[in-house]
């Protein structure tokens, strides 16, 4: 349940897989709408970028932990030690609705941190960091890892490392608008158009690591002791 079959060098490979191969921005396109709006300024996106990074990683893992002993298929059958039948109880169907309910929930916790301790970030940002509740970007990782039945510690290189990899695509794309600022782009490409162009670029820079499969178990790592008998 805590770490199943993998090692310590299967959670590097699983974090690098899904920060840089399988970046939750660049190559599933998930959480594109804050990535646009708030990457005007290197400041604006790393603090959104952090903001993000924690939500993931902290909502992934307590999704994790409703997944595995509230709603997923004889999650409740801890239940059948107090004297009830918790192994018939199937919640599957409130996934979502749960799900959703402890991002929004932790969210307002670090819009209310944010604002007490970083104002200046806080109005940067403006309507952007309560919308980090309705960030596909987000649940996606928080299902990803669901479906993919991961183990607590791997769920939880997954989702910090899916959280690192939309903080380094959006500084990424800050940092090139900016220098895209003091640049001589066509009046019908400015705004949008020439951030559009900039993300497929990127896009298609990251897809270069397509094909390299770094989370991948080895099933069985016995290998068979051959002896030769000397006649």
């Amino acid at each position: 349940m805590w770490m199943g079959p993998y090692s310590l060098i299967n959670l590097l490979g699983l974090g690098i897989q899904s920060a840089l191969i399988q970046n939750i921005l660049l190559f599933y396109f998930l959480g594109m709408c804050s990535y646009l709006a708030c990457s005007n300024t290197l400041k604006t996106a790393n603090g959104l970028g952090l903001a993000v990074f924690v939500v993931l990683t902290i909502s992934g893992v307590l999704n994790w932990c409703i997944h595995t002993f509230i709603t997923g298929d004889g999650a409740l059958s801890w239940l059948d030690r107090f004297g009830v039948q918790g192994s018939n109880i199937n919640l599957s169907f409130l996934e979502f609705i749960i799900f959703i309910s402890v991002i929004a929930a932790f969210v307002q916790v670090l819009e209310i941190v944010i604002d007490k301790f970083a104002p200046a970030l806080y109005r940067s940002l403006g309507m952007y960091l309560p919308l980090i509740t309705v960030n596909c970007a987000i649940l996606g990782a928080c299902l990803f890892s669901i479906v993919r039945d991961y183990p607590f510690f791997p769920n939880l290189a997954y989702v910090s490392f899916a959280g690192l990899g939309w903080w380094l695509a959006i500084a990424l794309i800050a940092t090139i608008r900016e220098k895209l600022t003091y640049s001589n782009i066509p009046k019908q490409l400015k705004g949008m158009g020439i951030t559009f162009i900039t993300t497929g670029l990127i896009a298609m820079a990251f897809m270069g690591f397509t094909g390299i499969s770094l989370d991948q178990i080895d099933q069985d790592d016995t290998y068979p002791l051959i002896i030769e008998e000397s006649s």
